[in-house]
């Protein structure tokens, strides 16, 4: 067997370890619900049945390296969006703690901008995103959500249009929107620009 062949099948079994390992499943569930899908509407994307979606989010069916790069476009997220991080997750704390270096990521390709979920999950009554703006770096189309969302300003100037108003905020400064509020954000800035947002509820 080449070497290829043979860092193919560690990378395999390591990756479907780190599946069994951290319960991808439930957060399959909490970020279809996060996102507003139901079981048909995933399964219908990924091509599956929603009694296979079911268990799936259950824990209870297998979960190959292919069947969850479907699930994760179908869900808009990178793979590595299932794992949080090198480092081992304590099982005490998963429910409550999310260390620095275990964070979820999300990348938006071409933007300028990544998040990181601070939260352990999207099953609670909010949710934390740290998201950090690169030098002009904008939010894209704007965007209205059924939740609340208010943030602070961490490093550097945030941008902030909510309906047909625009607002400067730097580091420090803080903000809350009300449910349904279209709005867009985008660092007019020569230095990256950090932000928490607390959404409630959770969506993504």
């Amino acid at each position: 067997m080449c070497d290829a062949s043979r860092d193919q099948i560690s990378g395999a079994i390591l990756f479907m370890s780190l599946i069994d390992n951290r319960n991808v499943g439930q957060q399959i569930r909490d970020l279809r619900k996060a996102k507003g899908l139901t079981l048909n509407v995933l399964a219908d994307r990924i091509g599956k049945s929603p009694a296979y979606v079911s268990l799936v989010e259950r824990d209870m069916a297998e979960l190959s390296i292919s069947a969850l790069k479907g699930i994760a476009e179908a869900l808009e997220v990178q793979i590595s969006w299932f794992f949080q991080g090198e480092g081992a997750v304590d099982e005490e704390e998963r429910p409550f703690i999310v260390r620095a270096g275990n964070r979820r990521k999300l990348k938006f390709t071409g933007t300028g901008m990544h998040e990181e979920l601070l939260s352990p999950g999207f099953n609670g009554e909010s949710e934390l995103v740290l998201t950090t703006y690169a030098p002009g770096a904008n939010s894209g189309e704007p965007v209205q959500r059924n939740a609340e969302e208010s943030g602070v300003v961490l490093d550097g100037t945030l941008v902030l249009k909510i309906q047909e108003k625009e607002f400067t905020l730097n580091a420090g400064d803080s903000f809350c929107m009300p449910r349904s509020q279209v709005h867009q954000s985008w660092n007019p800035g020569e230095n990256e620009t950090r932000v928490v947002w607390v959404i409630t509820p959770p969506t993504y």
